[in-house]
């Protein structure tokens, strides 16, 4: 599957973007846009692959009718706009650039870099075993982070533009401010960094956690039953962390991937009856129902304390 999608990615390279490139004597940038061009198709393979899952469970049996579409389409909008940009792979490979220097000063202290494989290096020769512990100490370091942006107030301001869809959709997880973004990508990959994971596998972690995460904001009545509830967070259990309820920071059920992390620190909620409505009411109108660029302002201004709209 790789050397197909490097196939097609070299195809597309070499006779459109190219030529262009090589007309106009800009054939210095060519390597960044093959960049560029690979974090594109792997987030339109991203958004495929997530319609295709999602769809059909939501024709399927939908928590409740769309009534308004055209926050729906705001969301669509956030969808493309990030994913088709792949902020974690972009961050990824920028911090990839420093990571030398950091790796150098550790040698000069004597120390080996905190990476999983020098932790454990029965890792070295499990490469699947490897990819599930980047999988499992990723998502572990995400639960932390949706615990900040509960609890610290002025992330908080731009965590709610994620909060205040009440027609949450599958295209619901990347409605998210534009900050809030770059705070998340440059996390994620400082961790990723910082455990060694290899610069091939972190774009199918990214995959992985992003089909993840649109699934349990799908409109679907599913949960995976006792057990399953416990093992993969899904769409009721993450629903009920939408709820009218659970937002700021008393919210409940932060996980991404592992509800055992809302298990082990007392923020989970295993209540499979419950598919209860989403929504911020407390906040600004405009985040609800504004259009990209107007949520994208009011969130910044409460952030910075200035008046906004109701």
């Amino acid at each position: 599957m790789l050397h197909l999608y490097a196939t097609v990615t070299g195809w597309l390279f070499e006779h459109l973007i190219q030529p262009p490139f090589y007309a106009l004597g800009l054939m210095a940038y060519a390597e960044d846009a093959y960049g560029f061009l690979d974090a594109f198709l792997l987030g339109a393979l991203g958004i495929g692959l997530v319609w295709l899952i999602c769809r059909p469970l939501e024709i399927w049996r939908p928590v409740e009718p769309v009534l308004d579409r055209r926050v729906v389409r705001t969301d669509i909008l956030y969808t493309l706009l990030n994913r088709l940009g792949i902020l974690p792979i972009l961050a990824f490979v920028a911090l990839l650039s420093v990571q030398p220097l950091w790796q150098g000063f550790l040698t000069e202290q004597e120390l080996l870099p905190p990476t999983l494989e020098a932790l454990f290096p029965t890792l070295l020769d499990r490469p699947w075993l490897a990819f599930a512990a980047y999988v499992v100490v990723l998502d572990f370091a995400e639960y932390w982070r949706h615990r900040a942006q509960h609890g610290i107030r002025w992330w908080w301001s731009l965590h709610a533009v994620h909060h205040a869809q009440r027609q949450m959709t599958f295209w619901s997880d990347d409605r998210n401010h534009l900050l809030d973004d770059v705070i998340a990508a440059l996390w994620f990959g400082a961790i990723a960094l910082l455990i060694g994971v290899p610069p091939g596998q972190f774009p199918l972690i990214v995959l992985l956690l992003r089909c993840a995460e649109s699934l349990s904001h799908a409109n679907v009545r599913l949960d995976y039953g006792w057990l399953g509830e416990r093992l993969l967070v899904s769409p009721r259990f993450h629903r009920l962390h939408h709820g009218l309820l659970s937002a700021g920071a008393m919210g409940k059920n932060y996980a991404v991937l592992l509800p055992v992390w809302d298990w082990v620190f007392g923020t989970a909620d295993f209540n499979r009856a419950s598919y209860p409505a989403t929504g911020a009411p407390e906040e600004p109108e405009a985040l609800a129902t504004g259009g990209w660029w107007r949520q994208q302002v009011v969130a910044a201004r409460r952030m910075l304390g200035l008046p906004t709209p109701s």
